[in-house]
């Protein structure tokens, strides 16, 4: 059989020796040096946090969000070890991602002294518009218990389907039928990648209306540069995994 597998496990038409610099001993070496460093400062700062367990309200979510850096390291370097079983590394990393969104939401809460006190800082003011927070439209309404309901559902959905989404990626992975990069409705990758994306807006969406109700009171957390730290990893993670997703789609359309 010529074909060959890609860096993701899937059939391509392309040998593995085309696989270019991601194949090379030289991309082995030097990322399993990155990955190794960030395994080391990270669980250092793990074990100060367990260390000094003084603010545990705080320090529980903290704790969880940081073991995201060894996760999502630790499996992209296996991932380029043994691409063939890339998309089952991926399907496990990703998981973390869901768990991690719903945790820095229970961090922001945590700063705020938990959802009695929020509620006694919010409850019965109205919404704030804003068109960068999708809140323009939400006329005559006013923050409430619902409220902070819908944010922890919303985010909590997430944890639900991502664990699901990976369960059926490897089924099909197995079978087959997956094709991670191919954008062709034929393949799985097309469907689970939409579920993936409406359910990932879903809890993204949540946070951005919980940052526009407090905003105000967790300004000196700066918690907008914390999320869009976090945010960063899994971006950047997901859309390198995809072997030129722009030229795909327009196969796709064409």
């Amino acid at each position: 059989m010529d074909d060959s597998m890609n860096v993701s496990g899937n059939i391509t038409s392309e040998p593995m020796n085309e696989l270019g610099w991601a194949d090379s001993q030289w991309a082995r070496g030097i990322t399993g040096i990155f990955t190794w460093a960030a395994l080391f400062v990270t669980c250092h700062q793990i074990f100060q946090h367990l260390r000094y367990y003084t603010v545990p309200e705080q320090q529980l979510w903290i704790v969880r969000i940081l073991f995201i850096v060894p996760i999502y390291g630790f499996c992209s370097w296996l991932s380029i070890l043994f691409p063939y079983y890339a998309v089952y590394f991926d399907s496990v990393r990703s998981c973390y991602e869901a768990f991690v969104i719903y945790n820095f939401l229970r961090l922001c809460m945590a700063y705020l002294g938990g959802e009695t006190a929020i509620l006694a800082e919010i409850n019965g003011k109205p919404v704030n518009r804003s068109c960068l927070a999708g809140t323009c439209c939400l006329h005559n309404m006013v923050y409430s218990v619902g409220f902070l309901r819908f944010c922890r559902q919303a985010t909590l959905q997430f944890c639900v389907v991502k664990p699901v989404a990976a369960a059926v990626t490897i089924i099909l992975e197995a079978t087959g039928k997956f094709h991670q990069g191919d954008w062709s409705p034929q393949y799985g990758y097309f469907y689970i990648t939409i579920v993936y994306n409406i359910s990932i807006s879903m809890a993204l969406y949540a946070l951005v209306l919980f940052y526009n109700a407090t905003h105000v009171l967790l300004s000196k957390y700066h918690p907008v540069l914390k999320f869009f730290s976090i945010k960063s990893i899994v971006f950047l993670s997901f859309w390198q995994g995809n072997n030129n997703p722009c030229e795909s789609v327009l196969y796709v359309i064409s």
